[in-house]
């Protein structure tokens, strides 16, 4: 049976990706297709930020496009000789909350240490953030993207949490997505399921897979990693077979076998 992965692959230096090899473990066929592609903005202001840990009271990360953005800054032997010699030192005695283990891994890659990565999604993360914090203290500082949702901010907000946002990067369509989405079906055809790692990549990919399908979508079992995504599917008026439970390749492998199985169709 395939699978349609609506995601970019893991950086080919680090081995295969992990979802492919945990739906292989299922003796599931899975391909990726990149859906987004990201630009960095406001790079100078973030590290500008970074540089005054005394102004924070510790760090928030819901994306790893936003540690991308830090990693980027790094690269810049001046700005890598600061953090080394200090900053890292100084916001380590402050928290640092992610969600996810791939989040939580890019924190460990600057020389961070994550709380928080078995949070799974916003939601569950700002209740994880108040149970530590204390209302008006020091501005937790949230780099992320143009398309963040607002959960997390409102929450922290009513619980007089003040977090201090700064938009890191910018989302737009992957500029190969219409064709490769094609080549997929005119030579895979229709897969089993279909899996979006995102709102946005429901938003750019829906119409087209709907288009290649036809018919047979109803067929297609629709998953998601997460809550917002399965939301945003849901919000399109398409049906949801199974939402991992959480964000990881063990969960959501497990969640397709089980939504593949006879019995569930």
């Amino acid at each position: 049976m395939k699978v349609l992965l609506l995601k970019d692959p893991k950086d080919k230096d680090s081995g295969p990706d992990p979802y492919v090899k945990e739906l292989g473990s299922y003796s599931l066929e899975a391909t990726l297709i990149p859906v987004l592609s990201f630009e960095f903005i406001s790079l100078d202001s973030l590290f500008e930020k970074l540089s005054h840990p005394e102004c924070y009271g510790g760090l928030v990360f819901t994306s790893p496009r936003a540690l991308e953005a830090i990693k980027i800054c790094l690269k810049e032997k001046s700005k890598k000789e600061a953090w080394s010699k200090s900053l890292k030192q100084m916001w380590n005695i402050k928290p640092t909350y992610v969600v996810g283990k791939a989040t939580a891994s890019l924190v460990e890659e600057i020389g961070l240490i994550p709380q928080g990565e078995k949070s799974g999604n916003a939601e569950k993360l700002a209740g994880y953030i108040c149970s530590r914090e204390k209302p008006n203290s020091s501005a937790l500082l949230f780099p992320c993207g143009a398309l963040k949702r607002e959960v997390l901010p409102t929450v922290l907000r009513e619980k007089g949490i003040p977090l201090e946002s700064l938009t890191v990067y910018q989302t737009a369509q992957h500029p190969d997505l219409q064709e490769s989405l094609s080549s997929y079906f005119s030579q895979q055809g229709i897969p089993a399921s279909i899996v979006f790692f995102s709102p946005a990549g429901v938003k750019f990919c829906l119409q087209h897979i709907q288009k290649l399908s036809g018919d047979l979508i109803n067929q297609v079992k629709l998953a998601a990693i997460g809550p917002s995504t399965a939301e945003a599917l849901d919000a399109a008026g398409l049906p949801v077979s199974c939402t991992a439970g959480s964000p990881t390749p063990q969960d959501l492998a497990a969640a397709i076998h089980t939504a593949l199985q006879p019995h569930n169709c």
